[in-house]
């Protein structure tokens, strides 16, 4: 790109967050998603998450929602049974199941981050991340790295480039940052480089 040359915008309308649905010992955590949600909302940037009203999840449904933002909850018929569900939400769209619920996530947002959480949250990441890694989508992936939380996965990401497990240009998928606003930015500017066609013609022989 030469110094004439204006960087990509995404123009992202919706922003998938997964996170915790339990509520975080630390403070500043807790607070984070809640800020998360009302930035959303002042950008204009819908929140689509997983529906619930505890822990994580209910802070930034919450931040979103009470600086006039809009709140789209995603949850399976298993759970939308139990005390769980956010009653306020904009919309509750309800799937059969757990990928039905990723799936439709996926199809109403223009990027994802990651906040937060225990295995859930990381397997709605790395799932939504190996989309991306196939070429199956193109939408920026974020990582709010609060407190350091996610440093010794990013260690360990590091880790799998150093040992051949892992290819740099996949490594970039992934945006991270320990602000809100930052990482927002990234995402704005975000650009793709996978190649749709993963496998070379020797490896698909």
């Amino acid at each position: 790109m030469n110094s004439t040359e204006k960087p990509a915008v995404n123009f992202i309308k919706s922003i998938a967050v997964f996170c915790g649905s339990s509520d975080s010992n630390d403070e500043f955590i807790y607070s984070q998603a809640y800020e998360l949600g009302r930035t959303l909302a002042n950008k204009n940037i819908d929140l689509v998450y997983g529906g619930s009203k505890l822990g994580l999840m209910g802070q930034v449904a919450k931040g979103a929602l009470e600086n006039d933002g809009l709140a789209f909850g995603v949850i399976p018929e298993f759970l939308k049974t139990k005390e769980i569900v956010h009653r306020d939400l904009t919309d509750l769209i309800t799937t059969q199941d757990m990928h039905e619920r990723k799936l439709k996530m996926h199809e109403m947002s223009d990027g994802f981050i990651m906040l937060p959480g225990g295995f859930g949250t990381f397997e709605e990441f790395f799932e939504i991340l190996t989309w991306a890694q196939l070429g199956l989508h193109k939408k920026p992936i974020g990582i709010l790295n609060t407190e350091g939380y996610y440093n010794d996965l990013l260690m360990m990401f590091n880790n799998m480039v150093t040992k051949g497990l892992l290819k740099n240009e996949t490594l970039a998928l992934i945006l991270v940052s320990d602000s809100i606003e930052i990482l927002l930015d990234k995402m704005h500017s975000y650009e793709s480089k996978v190649e749709t066609k993963w496998l070379t013609d020797k490896e698909q022989t």
